[in-house]
């Protein structure tokens, strides 16, 4: 496979640069919406097996991912931020091999036993999203890459499901083979993204000179990194956890949020999710004008805040009756989303390169992920154990407006701690070069 990659590579190098980039980001919208077909279609089934110590069969398949997933994102803040170009196509492809293999296992074993295979799926796909923003990151179009990306985080687990649910409706293929015969579906297209990814040269002069060369983090870089932006790194991971959670409520569980408001149509995730997929991705793509780094990083700051408005007020609506429940999803969605992609690409994009950091975005990612998925176990497993009894429809509502709240709150205080040091930092410079 590296020969194929060796060959390749100088003729998509001889094309023009916009063209390598629209490929590019096509590659890693295509391959991260493939990855979604191994993890999230499950999801799609309701499971109607017996609960297990009280604790509905579904939940036990999800806290089972969410669990792998989470110790995949603890190593991953190693492994990503130590990641090198050298075979991450091969990597990126054996550990997507090794999570279809479990959904194999899962569709073998009957249950409740075939639990373990969940998470034996989510240990490995923990670590995709690092190898492929790996090719995306320290670009002078990384805005515009990140954006396609991260739409598949939205556009991806509607589009995921309602193709499983299809499968189960025309096809009549049972809940226990959905997951790997979806999978199924996407082994070629996943192949051929990957290999175009591979294709395409790294960043050149340019990209470098605009936003920092990317390279990878030593254990004491990432310590000295965290002593110097500490505070505020708190402040962030404190919002990309609430964020977080709510965003794994919504999409673990959007079939039955939407069956408790009335809505049971096969299409409506898609439906609903692509809009929202659209409307984000034209707000990201927006700040490749921006070209002053910290004005950029402001005014995705200012973009979290109206993300975290827009979530609070339409459910503060829909529960006085005052907006129907279709728009009361998308409107939530939208703003759930405004917060929680710029996380996934552009927030920490900005931030090494307005504070001119030598690293890469995978450590970063990878610590505020890690910590946002045990947050997703914890609260599983409190609803679950019984401390709250409420619906899926009537919890997300409140988890809603909690974070509107305390995400408005951290995020304002985020932006006052970054634009401080930021000017500290420009007055040591100037200081710096009077002294000369």
């Amino acid at each position: 496979m590296n020969n194929l990659f060796s060959v390749l590579r100088p003729r998509l190098g001889n094309a023009s640069y916009s063209l390598q980039m629209i490929l590019l980001a096509l590659a890693a919208f295509g391959c991260y919406t493939s990855m979604y077909a191994y993890r999230k279609a499950f999801t799609a089934g309701v499971f109607m097996e017996l609960p297990i110590l009280g604790v509905d069969y579904k939940v036990w398949l999800v806290i089972a991912q969410v669990f792998g997933y989470m110790l995949s994102k603890f190593y991953g803040i190693k492994f990503v931020s130590e990641l090198g170009p050298d075979r991450r196509g091969l990597k990126l492809l054996v550990l997507i091999a090794v999570a279809w293999l479990a959904l194999l296992g899962f569709a073998l074993i009957p249950a409740p036993y075939n639990i373990i295979f969940m998470f034996i799926n989510g240990l490995p796909l923990g670590m995709i999203w690092g190898i492929v923003f790996s090719y995306l990151e320290g670009r002078r179009t990384t805005e515009f890459l990140a954006a396609i990306m991260s739409v598949s985080l939205v556009f991806a687990s509607g589009f995921v499901k309602s193709l499983a649910r299809y499968l189960m409706e025309v096809f009549h293929i049972s809940e226990q083979w959905m997951p790997f015969s979806t999978g199924l579906l996407f082994a070629i297209p996943l192949l051929l993204f990957t290999i175009v990814l591979e294709t395409v040269p790294p960043p050149d002069a340019k990209d470098k000179a605009l936003r920092n060369e990317r390279k990878t983090m030593t254990h004491a870089e990432r310590v000295a990194f965290l002593k110097t932006f500490l505070p505020g790194l708190i402040i962030v991971v404190f919002t990309y956890l609430i964020f977080s959670v709510l965003r794994d409520i919504r999409d673990n569980f959007e079939v039955e949020i939407w069956a408790d408001i009335g809505v049971t149509e096969t299409l409506i995730y898609v439906q609903t999710d692509s809009l929202i997929a659209l409307v984000v991705l034209v707000l990201m793509a927006m700040l490749i004008c921006v070209k002053d780094n910290m004005k950029a990083f402001t005014y995705i700051h200012g973009m979290l805040i109206l993300g975290c408005m827009l979530a609070g007020v339409f459910t503060y609506l829909y529960h006085m009756q005052m907006v129907g429940s279709v728009l009361w999803m998308i409107m939530t969605g939208l703003g759930l989303y405004m917060v929680y992609i710029p996380f996934n690409a552009i927030f920490f994009e900005r931030f090494l390169a307005s504070f001119k950091v030598k690293g890469n975005i995978g450590f970063l990612m990878y610590l505020a992920d890690s910590i946002g998925y045990l947050g997703s176990v914890c609260v599983l497993l409190v609803r679950e154990l019984g401390l709250v009894e409420t619906s899926w429809g009537d919890f997300f509502q409140h988890a809603v407006l909690l974070a509107a709240v305390l995400g408005c709150i951290s995020v304002i205080f985020s932006l006052i701690y970054f634009r401080k040091k930021n000017a500290a930092a420009t007055v040591y410079v100037k200081e710096a070069e009077f002294a000369r």
